[in-house]
């Protein structure tokens, strides 16, 4: 599936806890990231959608489970929208709780075939992304990294910057992928690993 052929976008279900994920078995792709690393506006480039995802200047808004499905003639697969972390303005108490609702869904689940971790282009990832990235592996979760907001910086400080993520994350550089919701770039290359990880 590409952006080009998404022929039907639509959220299908939000859940605080477990009781409420889908049950249906179709494939799923997890999306998380600080809460402004500009998830949401990756998702609706990926879906070709301006509106699936919503977007908000509040970052931290997101704090259940998001599950929009995605469909063409080929089949379906369920974008899943993890709430963010990292946001300063929250208690210790609702990190944790939002710690706890995410690792309920990436533990053991079975229609899973990817998690995608977005770092912005312009930060270094910090302990959350490093130790995230070790726990998806501990989990068996394939990942890969999609560098967001590449367009605020240029070309060589883009490639710079792309390098630096791999290896401060330990990920091999063909798994991570620099994009720009903006302007479009790399949202073909992105689709590109996520079908080798929908069908690897």
């Amino acid at each position: 599936m590409t952006t080009e052929r998404v022929l039907d976008a639509k959220i299908v279900a939000t859940a605080a806890g477990p009781d409420g994920f889908p049950t249906d078995g179709i494939p799923e792709i997890a999306f998380l990231g600080r809460s402004n690393v500009g998830k949401s506006s990756l998702l609706n480039k990926l879906a070709n959608r301006k509106k699936l995802a919503r977007t908000s200047s509040t970052p931290g808004k997101t704090r259940l489970v998001h599950f929009f499905e995605l469909s063409n003639a080929q089949g379906s697969l369920l974008f899943v929208d993890l709430p963010g972390y990292g946001y300063a303005k929250v208690s210790k108490k609702e990190r944790a709780s939002w710690r706890k609702l995410v690792e309920s869904y990436l533990g053991g689940r079975k229609p899973l075939k990817c998690a995608v971790l977005l770092q912005d282009a312009r930060r270094d990832p910090r302990e959350e992304e490093i130790d995230l990235i070790a726990w998806l592996g501990e989990q068996d979760i394939p990942v890969l990294v999609a560098v967001t907001k590449c367009d605020k910086l240029g070309t060589s400080k883009r490639s710079a910057a792309v390098r630096e993520i791999a290896k401060a994350l330990g990920m091999p550089r063909e798994a991570v992928v620099p994009t720009s919701a903006s302007k479009g770039f790399g949202i073909p290359e992105l689709w590109g690993a996520l079908d080798a990880a929908l069908h690897g």
